[in-house]
């Protein structure tokens, strides 16, 4: 029988809280692990501190999200090799397998020259690490369009070992989930789990309250020969509370494994993802600003 595909809380979910809270929510809700997203919180940043934190809540730390946001871009250092490279040590002494990273900015021009090579050079290094490279989206404003990403926000386009499959992403993009990982093919490593109805905005919704094949995707992981874990990365910042927040977080696990579990040709029927009371401005603000909830 095949090993359970790991389903992870990223920190970013548990925003405006902080990491702590990622690995108290996790023990509690029954996650496999958590992602740790670097960002300005200072345990983020601290192997020390993560590693006391699984230790003490029994989670392990299974994926590092590299501070690639706005807002992160003088995290650790402005030098954007070496936040990969804090980010490949901090993986390694974690045990975490997985470090996401993003395609550069449009002006990062002498990262972005040699991202691809120096990407190669990173996996080598770090043997027992993979930096799979994350789709974007095209950023919307004032009815113009313009792709803040070099070469592109699609990773594809240029072709890298390995990929994270953002599902919210997917959905600012307008690009189909399952065609996208028909392209990472064997390259898929990591998923980014949420949903978002395709308006244009980048949403990270609970999974099942959007309009994407995320039930689709999940149960094709097998099919794929996938080994790497789902990370749950949805925006909760609108819950008004901490039960709110724990009550999405809970559905979007219960969504992950129920359709981790089932067989790719089984139907399953719909399935029920419950609403709860939330301000939806906030849950759907466009996440391209300086707020480092979700990425």
């Amino acid at each position: 029988m095949a090993s359970r595909v790991p389903v992870l809380l990223s920190t970013s979910s548990v925003f405006p809280e902080r990491t702590a809270a990622a690995f108290q929510l996790a023990a509690t809700l029954g996650y496999d692990g958590v992602e740790v997203m670097v960002w300005t919180d200072a345990v983020s940043q601290d192997v020390g501190a993560l590693a006391g934190l699984a230790k003490h809540y029994d989670v392990p730390v299974l994926s590092v999200h590299a501070p690639c946001l706005l807002v992160t871009q003088r995290v650790w250092s402005a030098d954007p090799w070496e936040r990969l490279r804090r980010s490949g040590e901090m993986a390694e002494a974690l045990g975490a397998p997985t470090v996401v990273v993003h395609p550069p900015f449009t002006w990062q021009r002498d990262y972005a020259r040699n991202f691809a090579e120096g990407l190669n050079e990173i996996d080598e290094r770090f043997s027992g690490v993979r930096f799979p490279v994350e789709n974007m989206y095209p950023v919307r404003m004032a009815g113009r369009q313009f792709v803040p990403y070099v070469p592109s926000w699609d990773p594809t386009v240029t072709g890298y070992p390995s990929y994270t499959l953002d599902v919210s992403h997917c959905a600012a993009s307008h690009v189909d989930a399952l065609e996208l990982a028909d392209r990472m093919g064997a390259g898929l490593a990591h998923v980014h789990l949420g949903d978002g109805t395709g308006e244009g905005r980048d949403e990270h919704l609970v999974p099942g309250r959007g309009t994407q094949p995320c039930a689709e995707l999940l149960r094709s992981l097998a099919g794929r020969g996938f080994t790497g874990s789902v990370a749950v990365e949805v925006s909760t910042r609108g819950a008004k509370s901490r039960a709110v927040r724990e009550a999405d977080l809970r559905a979007a696990l219960a969504f992950a494994r129920k359709h981790l579990d089932t067989p790719p040709t089984a139907d399953v029927g719909p399935v029920s993802v419950p609403m709860v009371d939330r301000d939806t401005e906030e849950q759907t603000a466009d996440r391209s600003g300086e707020r480092p909830a979700v990425s």
